[in-house]
Parts: C-alpha cells; structure tokens; sequence
C-alpha cells in the first residue's frame, strides 16, 4: 500500500496543505504544523511505508519505530511549548490497522515503545496541549492506545472505513474460540463486542460522529467541517482537560458509578 492510499496520509495532507514535513523523523510517522483556526497547530499521523524496516509494520501498523517516534515528536513538543502561556494543540489523524506483530517486535521491546507514545500523548493533555483524535480510518489495537486513545476528545466519521476494537475479528474468533459469524451475532446485542462506528459511540467516548461525503477523497466541504469541528474541540478542551466526558453515556454507567465509589472510599 503507498502512503496515497492511506486515510491518515490524504486527511493529513488536507488538513496541513503543503505544509513542510519534519525532518529526521522515520518515513512512517508524518509530522506537520499548519494553521487551525488563527494557531499553528500540530498534525501527527502515522502511515504505510512498503520500505519500513520491519516489514510488520509496513502497511501503517504502529511498531518499534513509530512508537519511539511518537513518543519522540510529542515529548518535543511539551519541551518546546513549557513557557508558554496557550499550548498548541496536538491532532493525531488516526488509521492504524494493528500494532506490529512480530518475534524481532516482541523482543526488541514493543510493548515500552507503545507505552511511551501512550505517555508522551498523555504527559501532553496534562501540561496544558489539547489533543484531538481525528478517527479517520480504523483505530485498532494497541496502535490505537500508542496513538490517539489518550487525546482529551476523540472525533470519528460515521463511515464503514472506520472500525475501532482491540483486535481484528479473525483473531477475536480464534481467542473467543468462536466463527467469525458467532462473533458477529454476539456482537450485534453486545456494544463492546461490535466494530462498527455506530455501536461504538454508544460506549460515550467520542465527541463527535461526523457524516462525511467522501472520506478516501473528501470535498472543500467535508474539509470545512472537519476544521470546524476540530476547532470547537480544541476550545472544550481548554475548558476541561479531563476525560470525565467519556463517562456520560448510558453504556458507561457502571464505570461512572465504579468511579465514584472509588473516590468514596479514598475519601
């Protein structure tokens, strides 16, 4: 796959046209800084390279290079940003299919190459750096928790493009000890099983589902909107830089109410 066809690389490019890309970073994570709404803000995706150096990771999957890289870019960014007084907001434009499986990922240490994107993305949100998860494409596995999952608002089209879960539903089925078809029936009564967009949102981590005509090749329209919406985001995240709004929907109520039994007892 070339970086063209990825949905990260075209909403990366519409979003930051003709915006210089960082240098000295690995092929596969793309960095640029372009105008959102009167401030520069900084787009981060992560895309297919056919000549990654780990072939696990060449179709856009978030491996022992991304994840450092990751970590890299969004730690820069906290240092760079340490004095002054309005942060700049950090979008990661998200289509990851998987983490890198592998032996050499396995044993070089993809497990801390992950979690240190996962920090730096939430050492960002706590300094003061709105982050925004701009789901574009799927988000699955532990490419979505290194980068995006800990932004202070997630935003996803309403497209059969997108699908967010921990694992493919092939690889579900072989750990459930299921078909794939039982999988899917169990899914369509079991909101946490199901891997569509729809279902999803009823779990109340996204801010926004948005209707997009042509997300593989959005119009100025769709690009307007998408602008708007991320802008608007970047404002609510100013005001509250906690995830306490993930908690509101109905599916999440036994999370809230775990929470607050929590802080009872600490009390």
């Amino acid at each position: 796959m070339s970086q063209t066809q990825s949905r990260a690389a075209t909403w990366l490019e519409k979003l930051a046209p003709n915006a210089q890309r960082m240098s000295g970073l690995c092929p596969s994570v793309q960095v640029a800084d372009a105008d959102l709404a009167g401030e520069t803000a900084r787009f981060i995706a992560v895309v297919p390279d056919a000549n990654n150096h780990y072939p696990r990771a060449a179709r856009g999957e978030v491996g022992l290079l991304e994840g450092w890289t990751l970590g890299k870019v969004v730690s820069e960014t906290i240092a760079a940003d340490a004095d002054k007084a309005v942060k700049r907001p950090i979008v990661a434009v998200i289509d990851v299919p998987s983490q890198a499986y592998g032996r050499r990922e396995e044993a070089f240490g993809i497990h801390q190459a992950l979690a240190a994107a996962a920090a730096a993305y939430a050492n960002a949100r706590l300094a003061g750096h709105p982050v925004i998860g701009l789901i574009v494409g799927n988000a699955m596995s532990g490419a979505f928790l290194a980068h995006g999952y800990q932004a202070n608002r997630l935003i996803a089209f309403n497209d059969d493009g997108v699908q967010i879960h921990a694992m493919g539903k092939a690889s579900a089925a072989r750990i459930t000890l299921r078909s794939v078809a039982e999988l899917e029936k169990l899914a369509s009564t079991i909101a946490p099983m199901a891997y569509d967009i729809g279902n999803y949102k009823t779990l109340g981590l996204l801010s926004a589902l948005l209707d997009i005509s042509n997300p593989v090749a959005p119009t100025s329209d769709d690009i307007a909107q998408v602008t708007a919406v991320l802008q608007q985001a970047v404002s609510d995240a100013r005001q509250d830089n906690t995830l306490k709004n993930r908690l509101g929907a109905e599916n999440r109520r036994s999370s809230a109410l775990v929470r607050e039994r929590m802080r009872e007892a600490w009390k």
